[in-house]
């Protein structure tokens, strides 16, 4: 009995999604719950599995190609057994157009000059006989080449020099989606970014004492994210209209604190969402991350743990940023931005030392945020970060 394989509901709102690579082709045989294809959303890439085993008899939709929720995109045979193709009725061939016996004579001379077999002229005598203009037709014809393909008109382009290539690749549904809430967000937000720097030596002394004990214990590498976002909540429970958001003319204030971290993934940047992090502990976040990154990469996050964040952190220092402004996540008020760690001399009770310092930007929407909540907030993170003992105390 054959099942249809069918586009699921991938998330609040989105009514639409973009084939992507089709993993099992047809004739191909799959298991139960094996992704058969991936489905690309504005919001996340999914896997789409099969509800039963089987053989995938039909392709109906291919890569690139847009389908709705509900919408069948493939069939599969319960049995396992692929569709036989019925045989292809064999078909004589036909008969040919002319015969030796029925071309007239200045015919026959016209086939001996030009070389052309009576079969290749249609006659159009009487009784199916070639005639003399059949073979002239037949000959001017072989002499008119086919005419040249439609040619695009020349444009002024640049000499080319070398092997200079191009490769043009559609844009994913995510990036586009991506890529209009960007540019949506600068048009409609009043964006401001401010700046400060944050000494790493009290963070990197932790990791270093208690870095071992923690992997032994929790399974799990004691990172820099966990310090920050445990950071961000405090600061966010000081300055709580950082993690508001703008409602048409309403200002929502979010009494939980669901804080985005912006990941590179297989199809572009994805910022999954850790829910209630004021409840979490380091290790959890930690764990947490690791997982977001590892599905991030295979292109296995679900929707929903794409949505709903309040406020975002993003991690430009991993690739070696030193400074950039980040830009909102749209309907969030706010995102920090981290980067790489460098040792400067800096100065310490009158004297320079050398410390391990990363600069922060908070980019910031100011609509609701005045520039003096903005500043406080990054300096409470600061303050947070450099004397760590002050998350536990919440001080």
């Amino acid at each position: 009995m054959p099942i249809e394989l069918k586009v699921p509901e991938v998330g609040e709102s989105i009514s639409e999604v973009e084939i992507g690579d089709w993993l099992k082709r047809k004739g191909e045989t799959v298991q139960k719950d094996e992704p058969v294809v991936t489905l690309e959303s504005e919001k996340a890439t999914v896997e789409l599995p099969a509800p039963a085993a089987g053989t995938v008899t039909e392709v109906l939709k291919k890569k690139g190609d847009v389908a709705k929720v509900g919408e069948v995109i493939a069939i599969i045979e319960h049995n396992g057994q692929a569709q036989q193709k019925p045989p292809e009725a064999k078909v004589s061939p036909a008969p040919a157009e002319s015969k030796a016996g029925h071309v007239m004579p200045a015919a026959a001379r016209a086939l001996a000059e030009n070389r052309i077999q009576p079969e290749a002229v249609k006659p159009t005598g009487p009784g199916g006989r070639v005639l003399k203009e059949d073979v002239l037709r037949a000959t001017s014809e072989a002499k008119t080449p086919a005419p040249e393909p439609l040619k695009a008109p020349l444009t002024s382009a640049p000499p080319q020099l070398g092997e200079r290539q191009e490769e043009i690749v559609p844009m994913s549904r995510l990036r586009r989606t991506v890529a209009e809430r960007l540019v949506q967000i600068q048009q409609t937000a009043a964006l401001l970014t401010t700046f400060n720097e944050v000494d790493m030596s009290a963070v990197m002394a932790l990791r270093t004492e208690f870095g071992e004990a923690f992997l032994k214990k929790h399974n799990v590498k004691l990172g820099f994210m966990s310090f920050f976002v445990k950071a961000v909540v405090e600061a966010l429970k000081q300055v709580p209209v950082v993690n508001a958001a703008v409602r048409e003319n309403n200002i929502v204030y979010h009494n939980y604190y669901d804080i985005g971290v912006a990941i590179g993934g297989g199809k572009g940047l994805v910022v999954p969402v850790l829910r209630h992090t004021e409840r979490m502990s380091f290790a959890e976040i930690e764990i947490a991350i690791g997982e977001f990154a590892k599905r991030a990469k295979e292109n296995k996050l679900k929707p929903d743990e794409l949505q709903g964040g309040t406020f975002t952190i993003s991690n430009g220092g991993i690739y070696g940023s030193l400074m950039s402004t980040p830009i909102i996540n749209p309907p969030q008020s706010g995102i920090l931005g981290m980067h790489a760690i460098q040792e400067r001399p800096v100065a310490r009770a009158g004297n320079v030392v050398i410390r391990p310092m990363m600069y922060l930007a908070l980019t910031y929407d100011h609509r609701i945020v005045d520039g003096r909540e903005a500043v406080t907030f990054l300096r409470h993170i600061k303050d947070f970060v450099e004397s760590p003992a002050r998350m536990l105390l919440e001080v």
